[in-house]
């Protein structure tokens, strides 16, 4: 029989109803030998510094010894205030009110609503034998100060939420870039076969601004891109099927269907949508197995759940998918990811209730997770990740020029607070700072080029190894920059 005659879909629609299906299985093969190795799709080459050629998900070497076996990114959509969260600036109290437009008018999105310096709402304190500044807006986080590392130079390129979070994501301001996480499956490919390499837990009330752009696959092969993972419902539509067969049959479908997928690609060389397509069905096939195991949370202690804040209304969606994202990583996940709908981090006005709202669906969540991988012994491997796009302006944003009460601030992309946690990071330490009002990285400034290439650099990835080849050109996840890896902050 000819290969090329079996139509995949309408095949099992005749016959894997019954189990004639798997009798049929040795006809659709018969061009083979008994015995003859089915055609396998194309493996990458190890990640020795040189290009990869061919795409599945098998695991790959590092270009030097890993400190981390996995990333947990917390991202905060919408920019968090650093003058109100990890830098207190007492000038900002000493000359509340003053004008300071003229100073930084060219990052002014909204000049006919801008005010004078605006003191924080909320109090600070140094915290753990690190010492490090965290304002009562989050409670929880200085429970964990010390085993953070602080980045508080970082800066950006662009005023704007969409430039910027594709700058953050994806190492340029332009849309149609692999994401960071994408490099990393790219790289080193999944440990555990049974699940993807790269997963997104986007929040159930909404995608986040950008949508899916913020964890595509860019130029690289669609196998790549991250898998959305729900965290209420099925956390996988239509992962299993409906009417279930015995599990006989079901694995003689399977390989009967892996067998003619091989057949059908061997024909069809270098079409990556036809490899990341039938990758993502077996990948399908064998989630099934143990999705729903790692996914299911009821399986956690009660003193858990209630650690993350599990079942309290403003906590509880963030809370189950940092559990989700702890028990990925358990798992052999490379990338995780956890976004908030839309923006809540855009504190343009209200600033101190905006910023309690945000803070509040996250913070105790957040500072449970790196207590919990810390107490399970999975810290030192996993990398975990915090921040947004970019930071705030020190100045006030005004609907009421006379009330600064209810003034909020606008984006600041100069300079803003990041943090990481484990994965080689050294813990307790509190690297660069703004200026003297909070606007402008000024201590050791870090870009995001630096920053991508120290995540790599921690994953055992050079961010200069690490390219795809397209149209004559290696691309990188860092190619048009030049970047250090901060090793200050390295263990």
């Amino acid at each position: 029989m000819n290969s090329k005659l079996i139509h995949r879909r309408g095949f099992f629609e005749r016959a894997a109803d019954g189990i004639s299906g798997a009798a049929l299985a040795s006809l659709a093969l018969s061009e083979y030998a008994v015995g003859e190795e089915i055609p396998a799709a194309p493996s990458l080459e190890p990640a020795s510094g040189g290009p990869r050629r061919g795409y599945d998900t098998q695991p790959r070497d590092t270009h030097h010894p890993a400190k981390a076996k996995a990333v947990i990114q917390l991202f905060m959509n919408g920019g968090p205030s650093q003058v109100d969260l990890f830098e207190p600036k007492p000038l900002l109290d000493q000359r509340h009110g003053e004008d300071y437009f003229n100073e930084i008018a060219e990052d002014i999105s909204s000049p006919q609503a801008a005010g004078g310096l605006l003191r924080t709402p909320f109090k600070f304190k140094q915290h753990g034998e690190s010492g490090a500044w965290i304002s009562d807006a989050l409670p929880h986080l200085h429970e964990v100060v010390d085993d953070l590392s602080f980045i508080k130079s970082m800066y950006n390129n662009h005023p704007n939420h969409e430039p910027a979070l594709f700058k953050i994501h994806s190492g340029r301001l332009l849309p149609g870039r692999p994401s960071i996480g994408a490099w990393v499956s790219y790289g080193l490919g999944s440990v555990n076969q049974n699940l993807p390499a790269y997963v997104v837990l986007d929040d159930p009330r909404g995608l986040p601004v950008n949508t899916v752009q913020s964890w595509q696959n860019g130029f690289l092969p669609p196998l790549y891109q991250g898998t959305r993972v729900r965290s209420e419902g099925a956390p996988i539509l239509n992962l299993n099927a409906e009417n279930p067969y015995p599990e006989g049959i079901t694995t003689l479908q399977r390989d009967l269907l892996r067998k003619i997928d091989r057949m059908h690609r061997k024909d069809r060389p270098n079409q990556l949508q036809l490899d990341a397509r039938i990758n993502s069905y077996e990948l399908a096939a064998r989630m099934q197995l143990e999705a729903a195991d790692v996914l299911d949370i009821n399986q956690e202690s009660q003193a858990t759940l209630d650690m993350y804040g599990v079942g309290d209304k403003k906590t509880d969606s963030y809370a189950k998918r940092c559990i989700m994202a702890r028990r990925m990583v358990e798992r052999g996940v490379r990338y995780v990811q956890i976004f908030m709908s839309g923006q809540p981090w855009d504190s343009h006005n209200g600033l101190e209730n905006s910023i309690k709202s945000a803070a509040g669906q996250t913070d105790q969540p957040v500072a449970a997770l790196v207590k919990d991988l810390k107490q399970r012994g999975l810290l030192d491997d996993v990398l975990v990740v915090w921040g947004g796009e970019f930071g705030r302006l020190p100045i006030a944003q005004m609907r009421d020029k006379k009330n600064y009460a209810s003034a909020g601030r606008d984006h600041g992309p100069r300079g803003f607070t990041l943090w990481m946690a484990g994965g080689g990071v050294k813990p307790g330490v509190s690297y660069g700072a703004t200026d003297e009002v909070g606007y402008a990285a000024q201590d050791n400034p870090v870009s995001i080029a630096d920053w991508h290439a120290t995540i790599l650099h921690l994953l055992g990835l050079h961010h200069h190894d690490l390219f795809f080849e397209r149209n004559g050109l290696k691309e990188r996840l860092t190619d048009t920059f030049k970047p250090r890896i901060v090793e200050e902050i390295l263990a």
